[in-house]
Parts: structure tokens; C-alpha cells; sequence
């Protein structure tokens, strides 16, 4: 087998088309899946089975779930790792914790952190950004909007930490580890309101555990499952998020005074700069029947990675894909997905990064790189930055 549009033989197995943890590719993830895109839209690899990299390619699989099941592994999801009918149900339930005015009535709690935590900065002095600023603030808000303590911040973004370390490394011991951790942490909230009974605060971890699917309480196994999904998603996608602005920001002073002269652009500015430099790599499928990919032939039962980094650059649907252009229809940004499992959080997420923007900027003067002080970036399954040296005044 070959790369490049040639059929693949169902009983061959294929060969590697490229190895997503090399170093080259883990040391700039978006330069390399740029160059996947042109190379070898549809590749193969041990480790992630087939990546898709085109946008189109990506579209197809999002628009068909009968083919590309989100069923991808053995332990639960919800909804993420369902497919209908069972993901409509549960999918149903999850989007009533994200509604418009329960997004509306967090704001203000999104502002007073945003506010505090802008205020806590040092003033010209060299900081990093992600791990005083970024990290912090997606770990205060999903405590904040769970109805978690305090003293789960730092439990958490450990856990995090630990967890991305266990997928790139594929140690199955570890995650396993790992998962009964954050199991621990939830049975304990979860006992706690128990024995509180009426008098349990009135917060989404206390609404998860009287919610009712079918007619019944959710199981333990359920809630925790949904709390761990929004738990990895807020703390490893809303630092990813927070790092990519505050880069690009830095990097690009016109855009800075653009977005500080003109606040009212933030939203459009913040959704082009993570298609620019998307702050989720990934996300899995599995085939349900035999399919044809890009010239590749997939037989069923294969791991098919959704290459979101790279997708949301494709020149085939973004004219000059590594230009800032706010004026690009926001329908093809595919930063929050598409089709049923399109982000339900994506609304909650805007706002929280908009109001932190907007608090970053409007309590501030400038926002500067610090010479010779480079950049880390994170790596597989991370996106954006694990440190970002960086200046305000």
C-alpha cells in the first residue's frame, strides 16, 4: 500500500503513512498536520488509525454517524460516545444545563473571576501566561459553574496534566488510574449531597444527581461520565484557548489595538484566531461497515481520527487560511464541531472567553511576547501552549 489515493486491499493490513508522535510532529503539531493535509489527506498510523485532514473529508464523517459511530471505546461517554437513539436522550438532557439563561445568569460570575484573576497579575514583569492566567481561570470557572470547592483547583489541574500524559504515552494502566481518581473526587460530592439531602446546594453537581432519564435518576457511572466530559473539556480546552488568544494577541499588536479600540470584534476575532490554531487536536469514530475515504479503502471497525487542527485550514474551504479575516462565514468554522454532536457547552464557552478578553483588555494597556523568552508548546492530546512567557502593563 501506498499513500496518496491508492485503494487499499481490506485484507492487507496497512502500512504506517506517518507517526503522529515523532518528534516533529509533536513540536509543531499545526505545521505538521498543515503538511498531512497536502501529502496524505487520509493516513494510516498504529497509533491513530486513520487521520482524516481534509475538511470535506471531516464534514462527511460529522454528517454520518450510521457509518462512523461515536461508540469508540468500552467505557462509558455520555453523550460524546453514543450514537442515536441513546445519544438523543441524553444529548437531550445535557443541553438543558446549557441554555440561554442559565449562560446568561453565569455571566456575572464569568466576570467577577475574569475580573480578579486580570487584577492578580503582576505589571511589567515576566509571567506565563498559562499557568498563572489560563489554567486558573478554566479551573475557577468549572468549579464555579459544577458548584465544586475551592480545594479541588489544584486535585484537578493535576489530573489533567496526568491524563494527557497517559494518552499520548497510550499507558492503558495509568488511565485507568486515572479515571478511578476523578471517580473518588465526584463520589465524594456526590456523598456529600446525598446526606445534605433538601438542603444541598442548588448547583449543576446537585441537579445532575436529581436529574431523570427514561423515567429514572441518572446512575453513578452516568454522572460521572458527564462531569468528567465537561471536566476535560473546560480545563483542557478553555487553557488551550485562553494560551492561543493571549499568543496571538501578543504577537500581533495591530490585531491587539484592533480588538481594544473595537470590543464589540471580540467574538468574531476569537472564533477565527482558534480556527487559526484550534485548541482541540482531535476527536475519535469508529467504521460500522466497510467505507471508501479519500481513495482509501476502511475496512469496518476502524479507529478514525477527525483532525480538527487541521480541517479547520483547509485553502479548499478558507481562502488564505493563515490570515485573520473576521468577515469568514462562521457557519464553516468547525472550532465547537458539527452535526449531532456539535458542542452543547459551545455558547457557555463563548462567553467565557469573551468576557475574560474583554476584562484582559479593558484593564490593561499592552500585551507583549518577552524577547528571548520563547514559547512552549503543548503537545498530543494537548493543543496551544504549556508555557507562554509573556508581559502586561
Amino acid at each position: 500500500m501506498r499513500a496518496g489515493g491508492i485503494m487499499t486491499s481490506p485484507t492487507e493490513r496497512p502500512k504506517q503513512d506517518w507517526d503522529p508522535r515523532s518528534e516533529a510532529v509533536l513540536s509543531d503539531q499545526i505545521g505538521a498536520y498543515d503538511a498531512m493535509r497536502h501529502q496524505c489527506p487520509v493516513a494510516h498510523s498504529d497509533y491513530l488509525g486513520w487521520s482524516l485532514f481534509s475538511y470535506d473529508d471531516v464534514v462527511r464523517v460529522l454528517d454520518d454517524h450510521e457509518t462512523f459511530s461515536s461508540v469508540v471505546s468500552a467505557h462509558l461517554s455520555v453523550p460524546s460516545g453514543m450514537d442515536p437513539p441513546q445519544h438523543t436522550a441524553f444529548r437531550q438532557l445535557v443541553e438543558r444545563y446549557f441554555e440561554p439563561e442559565r449562560i446568561k445568569a453565569f455571566e456575572p460570575i464569568c466576570r467577577e473571576i475574569s475580573k480578579k484573576l486580570v487584577c492578580e497579575l503582576p505589571r511589567d514583569a515576566e509571567i506565563d501566561l498559562v499557568t498563572q492566567f489560563a489554567q486558573l481561570y478554566a479551573v475557577r470557572i468549572q468549579c464555579a459553574f459544577l458548584g465544586w470547592p475551592d480545594s479541588l483547583q489544584g486535585p484537578l489541574l493535576d489530573w489533567v496534566h496526568k491524563n494527557h500524559a497517559a494518552t499520548l504515552a497510550r499507558d492503558t494502566k495509568a488511565m485507568a488510574a486515572i479515571a478511578l481518581e476523578f471517580d473518588e473526587y465526584i463520589r465524594d460530592l456526590l456523598d456529600e449531597r446525598r446526606k445534605l439531602g433538601a438542603d444541598a446546594p442548588d448547583d449543576v453537581t446537585t441537579r445532575l444527581l436529581r436529574d431523570r432519564i427514561d423515567g429514572r435518576n441518572l446512575t453513578h457511572e452516568e454522572i460521572v461520565s458527564i462531569l468528567r466530559n465537561w471536566t476535560v473539556g473546560e480545563l483542557g480546552t478553555i487553557t488551550a484557548c485562553v494560551g492561543i488568544l493571549c499568543h496571538y494577541l501578543a504577537k500581533s499588536q495591530q490585531t491587539q489595538a484592533l480588538m481594544r479600540g473595537g470590543p464589540d470584534l471580540l467574538p468574531a476575532a476569537i472564533d477565527e484566531i482558534l480556527r487559526l490554531h484550534a485548541p482541540l487536536i482531535s476527536n475519535r469514530r469508529v467504521t460500522t461497515r466497510a467505507v471508501v475515504v479519500g481513495g482509501r479503502e476502511i475496512p469496518a471497525g476502524e479507529k478514525i481520527t477527525l483532525m480538527w487542527a487541521s480541517a479547520n485550514r483547509d485553502e479548499a474551504v478558507f481562502d488564505k487560511p493563515d490570515e485573520l479575516r473576521l468577515n469568514r462565514d462562521p457557519a464553516l468554522n468547525l472550532l465547537y464541531g458539527r452535526g449531532i454532536h456539535v458542542c452543547p457547552g459551545a455558547e457557555l464557552a463563548r462567553a467565557e472567553l469573551r468576557i475574560l478578553m474583554e476584562e484582559l483588555l479593558g484593564q490593561t494597556r499592552k500585551l507583549d511576547l518577552v524577547p528571548g523568552s520563547v514559547p512552549a508548546l503543548a503537545v498530543y492530546p494537548a493543543s496551544g501552549f504549556s508555557r507562554l512567557p509573556a508581559r502586561i502593563s
